[in-house]
């Protein structure tokens, strides 16, 4: 297990590598002058434009301004924004946040859709199975602004159970939120674990153990479940790093002070150091979820080894 997990981490550092060149690549390579509009409506005076795309190398070839970046990199330093704010204080005052926010929506989604989906696999074909397929297909259909402009209106306004927004970003704060940004990714697990449930069920080893007199509600949770949650787990690893990056929507509808309005705020502004900066932390945290759910797999399915 140990020489696994070394290996894993060792494979992260190319891809780390490679995943930073191509961001930094495309966000410094797109049209648009990050000096425009700094100075208000008038144009920037000549030098300072000079001493600006010095300070941040901007009057040098995207390589050239990559090879600096990956120095400061390989040091862990983010940079400088172009503000003068470093990088690592900006995600470390908001990281606690999204963090917080994702881990509402992981659980809800873990609990609430795990659940249903066994509720629908085992009464397949029955009312429990068809009213879960239609919820799910509802809320998948919805925007996700729509539900979370209806959630503030309806839970936070008119009942007054939530608050409308996220000031200070604590649990409390964020469980709004964190239900809605966690909504859709339910219906997928529910309808994931549902047919996954199904498909094993049919299996000869579940018959064998139905033979030997196992209970149905046993053979579900001791074998059949085990193997079904092995592509939802892959989906929750994957889902955990999307709703930490894709939380923009979000975030700014219950105006939470998080990564996402972070990257917004930051393409708004052409501050490609700030975005740069957020992206290589948000593919660190996919690959280290990567390594979780590879780990799990291990724990789901014996069969499985790391060695």
């Amino acid at each position: 297990m140990g020489t696994y997990i070394i290996r894993r981490l060792l494979q992260m550092i190319p891809v780390l590598v490679g995943s930073t060149f191509l961001i930094f690549v495309m966000v410094f390579a797109l049209p648009g002058d990050p000096v425009s509009g700094r100075c208000g409506e008038r144009a920037c005076p000549p030098a300072y434009v000079a001493k600006f795309q010095a300070e941040y190398h901007l009057d040098k070839p995207v390589l050239v301004q990559y090879g600096y970046y990956a120095g400061k990199l390989v040091r862990g330093d983010l940079g400088t924004n172009f503000y003068g704010n470093p990088v690592r204080k900006e995600l470390a005052a908001r990281y606690p946040t999204t963090v917080r926010l994702a881990v509402i929506a992981i659980a809800f989604e873990i609990v609430v859709g795990v659940i249903a989906g066994v509720w629908a696999g085992m009464r397949r074909g029955r009312w429990p199975d068809h009213l879960v397929t239609l919820v799910s297909l509802l809320i998948i259909s919805i925007p996700i602004f729509v539900i979370g402009s209806l959630s503030q209106l309806v839970f936070g306004i008119r009942l007054g159970i939530f608050p409308v927004t996220s000031t200070s970003g604590t649990w409390w704060q964020l469980l709004l939120p964190g239900l809605v940004l966690g909504s859709v990714s339910v219906a997928y697990v529910a309808r994931l674990t549902r047919t996954n449930l199904v498909e094993n069920l049919r299996a000869d080893y579940v018959r064998t153990a139905k033979a030997k007199g196992l209970g149905r509600g046993r053979a579900i949770a001791v074998h059949t479940l085990r193997n079904s949650l092995i592509p939802v787990v892959t989906y929750i690893g994957y889902d955990f790093g999307a709703l930490m990056g894709g939380a923009i929507v979000t975030e700014r509808i219950f105006n939470i002070n998080g990564i996402g309005s972070f990257i917004f705020r930051s393409i708004s502004q052409r501050d490609g150091v700030s975005v740069v900066g957020a992206v290589v932390m948000l593919v660190f945290v996919y690959l280290l979820m990567n390594l979780l759910v590879d780990l799990l797999y291990g724990v789901l399915d014996p069969r499985i080894s790391h060695e």
